[in-house]
């Protein structure tokens, strides 16, 4: 499973026992696969600083899930209080209800809430979201290989489960000796930047693929639709003349004898012997026609009672070489500057596949270079150009930031939750399998049922209600839990 389980317990010799009889059970009954999580030793700071680091942890975790569009939507400044209706933390919630059971003696509770004010830490949407959309725009740019694509979802160089079951704290990033509020700000101002170089990129790289597709489609319709820029050339008209002008004709094919035996006498002043097939589909083809101008209206009338089709087409050099160079040009920048194996229109995709005239576009991508090899040409498309790059290494970044902010949650909770000195072990737990996730979660809850006997058999019986706890949708368990969802591409 891509589905990981971070939990945390007192570090005292009972709890260890604990955790030793929940790794036994587990290893025995195949249920999960335990590693101890490295967490390093954080300046704690006071109770008020903890309080405000587990509601703005939480928000960073979790932000993209919670609906908003992106940072600045919280005020400058905001005290606790202000917050604590909004998105109160689990913990918090939990104490309020608790206070009864006199945990005092711990010295965790004893100070009142007073109001705090914060720096302005409001979270960009990151978190798996953002990941995700990463994730996702690396399939996005990787279209011609999207089998590859997970072998390029990396963190620091490996697959991102070996990066999470062997998690070490980057202390050169993130040192653990700085204030926890320092730590989470950089985090935090981190996935915004990401954020917003992502939005950037990805539109920019949006906006040219929608470009090409346009473009890719005007060469795939039929002979009333498609561009003829990439058909016609100029010795098929005549061109510069005071008097005559040359029109393209769409003809059935049934057609075709009758419309050698017609176009002449459709209208006066048609100049003899000048029609020529250039181009066909299925369905038809495209003639030319010579004709006196004077006399474009009537043959439009009587080709048209004939079922023949004229087509408004005007043979303008500049604006065909225009429109070929923007095909071109597109085509440079999405494989030049994105991903060097990426062409955008398919092989043919500028051409009738079943044209009996022969027409070889210019500016068509699949036109070998010339003293170009094979091999040259495969080894080409091996490259990677700067957006799958930045992707790639950003993806790693973020991905790291998020398993930190994991981190910085499981230590924030677990101070909260089981007091001073700071004293837990965290595990990583993975599941081996889907099915034994409520199997799992009934041994967890027994083992350390004795952390909070009251939570612990709300747990069993969900219609007791702890007075003042009030999770709704957020379980609440005896220990510290957390989750690490990798299926980033379902």
């Amino acid at each position: 499973m891509s589905e990981f389980w971070l939990i945390s317990a007192p570090g005292d010799k009972e709890n260890l026992q604990a955790l030793e009889r929940m790794n036994t059970v587990t290893s025995k009954s195949n249920l999960s696969y335990n590693t101890k999580f490295g967490i390093p030793d954080f300046k704690v700071g006071t109770l008020d600083s903890l309080v405000g680091l587990s509601d703005e942890l939480g928000k960073l975790d979790t932000f993209a899930e919670r609906g908003r569009d992106g940072p600045g939507d919280a005020p400058a400044e905001t005290t606790l209080l202000d917050r604590v209706p909004d998105e109160e933390p689990a913990w918090c919630r939990l104490w309020r209800g608790l206070q009864s059971r006199k945990r005092s003696s711990r010295g965790l509770f004893s100070p009142p809430l007073l109001p705090l004010t914060l720096p302005d830490m409001s979270p960009p949407p990151v978190s798996v979201p953002l990941i995700r959309r990463m994730a996702q725009s690396v399939v996005d740019v990787m279209e011609d290989s999207k089998g590859k694509v997970q072998e390029n979802l990396l963190a620091n160089g490996v697959d991102l489960t070996s990066f999470v079951t062997h998690f070490e704290w980057d202390m050169a990033k993130y040192p653990a000796k700085q204030p926890l509020v320092t730590v989470v700000d950089t985090l935090a101002k981190q996935l915004a930047q990401i954020e917003t170089d992502l939005k950037s990129r990805t539109a920019a790289y949006s906006t040219l693929k929608t470009n090409l597709e346009n473009l890719e489609k005007r060469s795939m319709g039929n002979l009333f639709t498609r561009t003829l820029s990439d058909i016609v050339s100029k010795d098929d008209f005549v061109l510069d003349s005071e008097y005559l002008v040359t029109l393209l004709v769409i003809v059935p094919k049934p057609n075709y004898i009758q419309w050698q035996k017609t176009y002449e006498s459709l209208s006066d002043m048609v100049v003899p012997r000048s029609t020529k097939l250039i181009a066909e589909d299925n369905e038809g083809g495209l003639f030319t026609v010579t004709l006196f101008r004077k006399v474009i209206d009537d043959f439009k009338i009587k080709a048209k009672e004939n079922k023949f089709t004229v087509r408004e087409f005007y043979y303008d050099e500049n604006e065909i070489r225009r429109e070929r160079e923007e095909v071109t040009r597109l085509l440079s920048d999405k494989k030049q500057q994105y991903q060097t194996s990426c062409v955008a229109l398919k092989k043919g995709s500028s051409t009738f596949p079943d044209h009996k005239v022969k027409v070889t576009p210019l500016g068509n991508p699949d036109r070998p270079t010339a003293g170009q090899t094979d091999r040259e040409r495969e080894s080409e498309g091996e490259g990677e150009g700067p957006l799958l790059r930045w992707l790639k290494v950003n993806f790693s970044e973020a991905f790291i930031a998020w398993i930190h902010i994991k981190a910085l949650r499981v230590f924030v909770e677990s101070v909260l939750r089981y007091g001073l000195p700071v004293n837990f072990q965290a595990v990583l737990l993975q599941p081996h399998k889907k099915s034994s996730t409520k199997r799992l979660r009934e041994v967890l809850n027994s083992v350390f049922r004795h952390l909070d006997e009251v939570a612990a058999a709300s747990i069993l019986d969900a219609s007791v209600d702890i007075p003042g706890l009030q999770l709704g949708n957020q379980d609440y368990f005896p220990y510290v839990y957390f989750r690490i969802d990798l299926s980033l591409l379902d």
